[in-house]
């Protein structure tokens, strides 16, 4: 496994409408394996692969079923709207932060220039009795850069991102850093893609823009693609830790690839998770289908683009999710990659009609 591009992608800052810096790695990436890229008006990269080797789908007014892959390249990450007088930043959130997560970390402000910021707020010694029993709030942290006011506003402007510093480090069997959320589903679109051989469809790989502020980038490049078929990939919870009940654990690391049947924001196609589950069961990828309560994914977006689209999704159980520490088994990344591969292959089967 390709651990060095992982960790190339987790570590590239990306927020939402700022993925320039991860399109780049994409675009480096996707280009040998593809036969056009291009980027779209809110920077969706489209990169397109023609039918190889034996099998074709049906034609559709004579030409090829269309699949589309897609997984998002933005991360969760702060936008600064004040500067203090003393040159501290206060900030709003981009994505779902939990304000926890953010006590005592480092970030980097993408400003004129990067710049390193460390999240600051009170001190535990001055909180009273009731602040420290209560869970923080968004606005009681700040951004500290370590300079005074007239030389942040030469590095720093209202509406700077400032995304989360961490490095990418192995854990165990398992892989730990920020932005797993999505940049592993943005590798194993781009891994699975390698190993395709042969495949009867057109693949339509999407890295796609502003998932995290209400998938917004999947929506555009739907509608403008017009597929006939959909995968997404992302990440899902994997609640399997100390004091949860066995019904809140969603997914479960080394267990395999989660099929998802359905999140908060769409019901998977039952034709496009039957199909998962018997190639997963045919080419014996370790698997675990995945019903999740809350959160959705580009899939949402594919399944109601045009005349609506079976749209499914391939999920990579992560524990942590949205936060600095975020973890992935090696084998469920695999497993994952494995299981879109051999899809991509049997995607031109799939009953899209009814």
């Amino acid at each position: 496994m390709n651990l060095e591009l992982l960790s190339e992608l987790c570590r590239t800052g990306g927020g939402p409408g700022r993925e320039e810096r991860v399109r780049e790695v994409v675009t480096r990436e996707l280009a040998p394996l593809t036969d056009t890229i291009e980027i779209d008006r809110l920077g969706n990269l489209v990169a397109t692969r023609s039918p190889r080797g034996r099998g074709r789908s049906v034609p559709k007014k004579g030409a090829p079923r269309r699949l589309m892959l897609s997984a998002h390249m933005d991360e969760i990450s702060l936008m600064v709207t004040h500067i203090e007088e003393n040159g501290f930043l206060r900030f709003t959130t981009l994505g779902g932060f939990d304000p926890k997560t953010l006590s005592a970390q480092r970030v980097i402000v993408h400003g004129r220039k990067d710049v390193i910021g460390l999240i600051g707020s009170k001190p535990i010694h001055l909180l009273t009795d009731e602040e420290r029993s209560k869970m923080p709030k968004i606005e009681t942290f700040f951004i500290d850069l370590g300079m005074p006011r007239s030389k942040v506003q030469k590095v720093v402007r209202i509406g700077d991102l400032a995304t989360r510093e961490r490095d990418f480090v192995e854990v165990g069997d398992a892989v730990s850093t920020k932005s797993l959320d999505d940049r592993v589903g943005v590798f194993v679109m781009i891994e699975a893609i390698r190993k395709s051989r042969a495949h009867g469809v057109e693949v339509i790989a999407v890295a796609t823009t502003q998932e995290e502020v209400g998938i917004r980038g999947a929506e555009v490049a739907a509608r403008r693609l017009e597929p006939d078929l959909g995968i997404a990939l992302d990440v899902t919870l994997a609640n399997d830790v100390p004091g949860a009940a066995n019904q809140d654990r969603v997914s479960e690391l080394g267990k395999g690839a989660a099929i998802k049947i359905m999140d908060s924001s769409v019901i998977s196609d039952f034709r496009v998770v039957d199909a998962l589950r018997s190639v997963a069961e045919s080419k014996k990828i370790p698997h675990q289908m995945e019903v999740l309560p809350k959160g959705g994914t580009d899939t949402a977006a594919i399944q109601r683009a045009g005349r609506g689209v079976p749209a499914g999704c391939i999920s990579v159980p992560c524990r942590y999710v949205h936060s600095v520490i975020e973890m992935c088994h090696r084998k469920d990344i695999q497993a994952s990659i494995d299981l879109l591969a051999a899809f991509i292959g049997q995607a031109h089967r799939v009953p899209i009609d009814f």
